[in-house]
């Protein structure tokens, strides 16, 4: 099969030359210079803490502020606004969920929107011409969950294409869904596979860090896995011979079919449900609940379709009815 040069390497470093806004997105992580190897097998999944639904979030109650209004004193909401920006870790990679664009150096996408909506509902929304009040903080899959719980210096809150699962659950705390997703394989157009049960002994990608990694071994535990740390990386080891296919999330892996057109989505098969949920520190139940209804606001107004049809229509098909907000989970005292 006749290859490109690879594009993802050629966007990965247009993607590090430039910043967002009034504030300078981190670098993206370096490409893996080391030949992949097979991941080691994962920890087993830990049950949720309490016991209840695996997608239940914080209920706002009567203390949490609509959007737009004054942010209570001494809560996290009032830090932030305190502190001029919403500190944001996000994907620069995945085109139409949250990448740079070269020729602006924007970071923008699906993700990016609930990240803006969350600092609008803070700060007001910026006059004509200006930036979002957000420091969006470039990170890998791996980083997610460390980048919310570190001591010094973390983000406010998390928006990479992030599954909600129980084993989550105990190291962060999630919004409500703001997006149902599902994982599906990529790989070569002159593929005849229908499946991944139909690529034994094939090398296949996946985010490190990520529930498709587990998801894949399951669904064919003869394949043979590697990993890299971003989207990106995975669809440069694919382009460069190194990985036969891609199993991820369909909102990337559509995202990395229309940059390569020796590529392709096996559309048949899609083996997960992957309820995407905004990352945010368990130690602060009010700023979830806060977010929570920033997310419901956007449901209701139509301000979720518009993002989707802008996003994410063109590769994956009119939009569906937006998730129903669960709750009933009770924050647990740290």
């Amino acid at each position: 099969m006749k290859k490109l040069i690879p594009l993802a390497v050629a966007t990965a470093l247009l993607l590090t030359a430039c910043s967002s806004g009034n504030y300078a997105a981190t670098q993206l992580p370096a490409e893996p210079q080391a030949a992949p190897t097979t991941s080691t097998t994962p920890a087993p999944p830990r049950p949720c803490p309490d016991g209840v639904d695996t997608l239940a979030s914080y209920a706002p109650d009567a203390s949490t502020p609509a959007p737009g209004g004054e942010m209570p004193a001494k809560s996290f909401m009032a830090d932030i606004k305190a502190r001029g920006r919403l500190i944001a870790g996000v994907s620069a990679d995945s085109l139409n969920l949250g990448y740079r664009d070269p020729l602006t150096g924007q970071i923008q996408g699906f993700d990016i929107d609930m990240i803006n909506a969350v600092a609008d509902a803070i700060f007001g929304p910026p006059a004509p011409g200006q930036p979002h009040k957000v420091e969006l903080r470039v990170i890998s899959s791996p980083q997610r969950i460390p980048s919310l719980t570190a001591t010094k210096n973390p983000v406010d809150i998390v928006a990479r294409n992030m599954t909600i699962n129980c084993d989550r659950w105990h190291d962060i705390a999630f919004s409500a869904e703001y997006y149902r997703s599902g994982q599906k394989t990529l790989v070569p157009r002159d593929s005849t596979a229908t499946s991944v049960t139909e690529l034994n002994g094939k090398t296949i990608c996946a985010p490190a860090g990520s529930t498709s990694l587990a998801n894949l071994k399951k669904k064919n535990p003869k394949v043979v896995p590697i990993t890299a740390d971003t989207d990106t990386g995975c669809l440069v080891l694919f382009q460069q011979g190194k990985a036969y296919g891609i199993s991820g999330d369909d909102t990337v892996l559509a995202g990395d079919a229309a940059q390569d057109p020796y590529a392709r989505v096996i559309t048949t098969e899609r083996f997960s449900e992957e309820p995407y949920g905004l990352g945010i520190s368990l130690l602060h139940p009010d700023f979830v609940r806060f977010v929570n209804v920033v997310l419901q606001q956007m449901k209701d107004s139509g301000a979720w379709k518009i993002s989707y049809d802008k996003w994410l229509k063109a590769a994956l098909g009119p939009a569906p009815v937006p998730p129903k907000a669960i709750y009933g989970r009770v924050p647990v005292k740290q």
